[in-house]
């Protein structure tokens, strides 16, 4: 169905044709494919059981709107935002391109959203259905970064899953100088300290760049060990890896998603792995349009996976898709549960 309409959808501004999405799953004109039900493939999480390890990325739910919806189409678990302490705009437009020769995406959206204060109300009044992570970022003229992580922390601490600190977009200025190791171990204590003051046990992921130096996965890994937490997204867009690209929007400003990011997502994953070992649990992201190339992440030690460019080229039923055909890779492999799978391939 969707490949019959994906020329036309083609047609369109890549936002605008975004914002056509979200109203769509907002009334249900999405169709959905016949979504198996399968241990083998079942997840847990924070002590819940999620039926699968595919969810949707942070980046297309951005305001919150539509995560019941999204786990209608059978994802496993939504992550929505990021959102920002006060409503912005984000960067001017346009500011999304596709590259389809390349099955990639360029944005440079700038943590566009309607600010904590609006998405908590949503939230509040429409409970999720299933397991929810809400992406939390500073605004962009912030005086002190930092506080609007703990801002957001508040607002969000008991109404969601888990929250996830976004330090990895290159479209906000310097917020990737939070990878440095000073910068981070202050950022992680303070969240640490504000938890013990709420008296909340909110899981914490940190989402990473795919563009940090191989001797900075050490000394991040150590760091997230040491303030117990319990995910690591990786990995995020890109502003490098341009060379190969086909398509002429790869000089656009912004982060790459998409397929390029495949083989690069998976090798950091299991740099990773290699080291934490299971302390902290791996979102992989980064390619994944298929039960291939998720299965490739967890064999790399993903425990679960995210996507958001696969969709835009694949279509609303790309995780009832990714989801069937993880249960035959399972079957062809003789594993009994995806968790077997994960970090086999070192």
């Amino acid at each position: 169905m969707f490949s019959k309409i994906r020329s036309l959808i083609f047609k369109l501004d890549p936002e605008f044709a975004h914002t056509l999405a979200i109203k769509a799953l907002k009334f249900n004109y999405t169709p959905v494919d016949n979504i198996k039900k399968d241990k083998n493939i079942e997840t847990n999480i924070f002590g819940k059981i999620i039926s699968n390890p595919i969810g949707i990325a942070a980046g297309f739910d951005k305001d919150a709107e539509v995560y019941n919806p999204l786990l209608k189409l059978g994802f496993g678990f939504v992550e929505v935002g990021t959102i920002t302490p006060l409503k912005q705009y984000g960067n001017s437009k346009p500011r999304v391109f596709r590259l389809e020769e390349d099955e990639a995406l360029i944005n440079r959206l700038g943590f566009n959203n309607s600010g904590a204060d609006i998405v908590a109300s949503r939230i509040k009044t429409n409970l999720p259905n299933g397991l929810l992570g809400i992406n939390i970022g500073p605004n962009k003229d912030t005086k002190n970064r930092l506080e609007d992580y703990l801002i957001c922390i508040k607002k969000f601490h008991d109404i969601c899953d888990y929250l996830t600190i976004n330090i990895s977009s290159p479209n906000t200025e310097n917020l990737r100088s939070f990878h440095n190791q000073n910068e981070l171990d202050e950022l992680l204590n303070a969240i640490k300290d504000e938890k013990q003051k709420l008296n909340s046990k909110i899981p914490i992921a940190v989402k990473i760049s795919p563009d940090i130096e191989e001797a900075n996965v050490e000394k991040i890994s150590e760091l997230l060990i040491k303030y117990n937490i319990s995910l690591a997204i990786i990995s995020n867009t890109s502003d490098k890896n341009r060379e190969n690209l086909k398509n002429i929007n790869k000089l656009e400003k912004g982060g790459l998603s998409g397929k390029p990011l495949e083989k690069k997502s998976n090798e950091l994953i299991n740099r990773f792995y290699k080291i934490i070992k299971g302390k902290v649990k791996i979102i992989g992201v980064g390619g994944v349009d298929s039960g291939k190339s998720a299965y490739e992440k967890i064999i790399n030690g993903a425990t679960l996976i995210q996507l958001y460019t696969g969709m835009v080229y694949k279509g609303p039923s790309i995780a009832s898709k990714i989801s069937n055909e993880l249960i035959d890779i399972l079957k062809y492999e003789g594993i009994k549960n995806i968790s077997e799978a994960i970090g086999t391939k070192n």
